[in-house]
């Protein structure tokens, strides 16, 4: 297959390494490049400038489908522009897209995520104590190239792929805030419906433990703070020790991570290990997962609270604020509310999940037809039975 040298088939290519903007208060959200993760662009944490600062900042605004790429720390990350409100970007950060009838943007964003393409990136890469690639060498880095029709099929068969992962996370996150509304207005309309009673009578949590020491690197992900706060990375850990039972996350499960950034999670993913700062919670009196999920994100801002007032490096609870009291649905209200807010609950379980599998194919894919190894045609009925 033959290839394509970006430095002669980018459209536009936004250079603000080692820039930041005048932050406001609010306007127009700037990413930065630790809202790049996984492929996809995080609005948590952002920050913004305003219109006059964005007009200065963006001389060419950024478009649906341009490519947002990391240039260092980490190099390579990338991730899709795909809505049409104004963006910004800072420091560290590359906005790339493609020529039009050379390379398609959306092609362009899978090819990056390419071995080859991410070895030739971190191969061009400059700089001692952080390695990052500068434009020049940025310029060079070469893509496969099967022809430009080829590459929008390519681009459509994945991307049909993305576009059913994000309908995937719209429904998990519609279903979730439908189910805190239920909840909310249940406690606020119906308060003689509940009783106080102290967070631990509902559940067990059990603490994980130190699993990452001596970890194997092969067999079940061991799950810290920062899988559950943004899933696998390069730094995640494996660990093929046999550990009990009850230091076992399987999908369905409650976490909550009771130290540095306190969050509450369902887990969705594979069976995996418990480390240490995280609690299971395995509900007490056959109470339902939603409901502990419900009860602990109705204390966290007050846990959190907690935890910022801690003289120490990464702020925490302690075991005694779990006896605080929280208002739990008497038997009659909790199967009226069992009755709508389970299957919410289990709904949006089964689109994280089918999410995996899609991605899990979608990464399958990639290299396949990047390759040629795979036709598009034949890649096309894969993703039809799988969607």
């Amino acid at each position: 297959m033959s290839e394509l040298v970006l430095g002669e088939s980018l459209e536009l290519l936004v250079d603000n390494r080692g820039k930041n903007p005048p932050f406001v208060s609010s306007g127009i959200p700037v990413l930065s490049a630790k809202a790049i993760k996984n492929g996809r662009i995080s609005f948590k944490d952002v920050r913004y400038i305003s219109e006059g600062t964005y007009v200065r900042w963006m001389p060419k605004p950024l478009q649906r489908f341009d490519v947002i790429l990391t240039s260092e720390a980490p190099l390579g990350e990338c991730a899709l522009v795909t809505g049409d409100e104004p963006l910004a970007i800072a420091q560290r950060l590359y906005a790339l897209r493609g020529k039009a009838g050379v390379l398609d943007s959306r092609y362009l964003y899978y090819a990056m995520q390419c071995e080859a393409v991410q070895t030739d990136l971190h191969n061009r890469a400059s700089g001692t104590t952080v390695s990052g690639i500068r434009q020049p060498e940025l310029l060079k880095v070469r893509i496969p190239d099967p022809g430009y029709m080829q590459q929008k099929a390519i681009a459509a068969v994945l991307g049909a792929l993305d576009d059913k992962i994000a309908v995937n996370e719209r429904i998990a996150r519609v279903a979730d805030e439908l189910s805190s509304e239920l909840f909310r207005q249940a406690l606020l309309t119906s308060p003689d419906r509940f009783t106080e009673q102290a967070l631990s009578d509902t559940a067990e949590f059990i603490n994980g433990r130190a699993f990452t020491k001596d970890a194997s690197g092969t067999g079940r992900m061991v799950i810290r703070i920062a899988e559950i706060n943004s899933g696998p990375g390069a730094s995640t850990v494996y660990n093929d020790i046999e550990v009990p039972d009850k230091h076992l996350a399987r999908p369905g499960d409650v976490l909550f991570a009771w130290s540095g950034s306190l969050t509450v999670a369902r887990w969705y993913r594979p069976e995996a290990i418990i480390n240490q700062h995280i609690f299971k919670c395995v509900p007490k009196s056959e109470l339902p997962d939603w409901l502990i999920s419900q009860l602990l994100h109705k204390k966290i801002d007050e846990f959190r609270a907690i935890a910022a007032d801690k003289a120490t490096t990464m702020g925490h609870i302690q075991r005694k604020h779990l006896d605080e009291p929280v208002g739990v649905p008497e038997p009659e209200e909790l199967v009226s509310l069992d009755s709508r807010m389970g299957p919410l609950w289990r709904r949006a379980l089964l689109a994280e999940r089918e999410s995996l599998t899609l991605a899990t194919l979608r990464d399958t894919l990639l290299p396949q037809l990047m390759s040629g190894r795979l036709r598009v045609k034949d890649a096309e009925k894969i993703v039809e039975d799988a969607t």
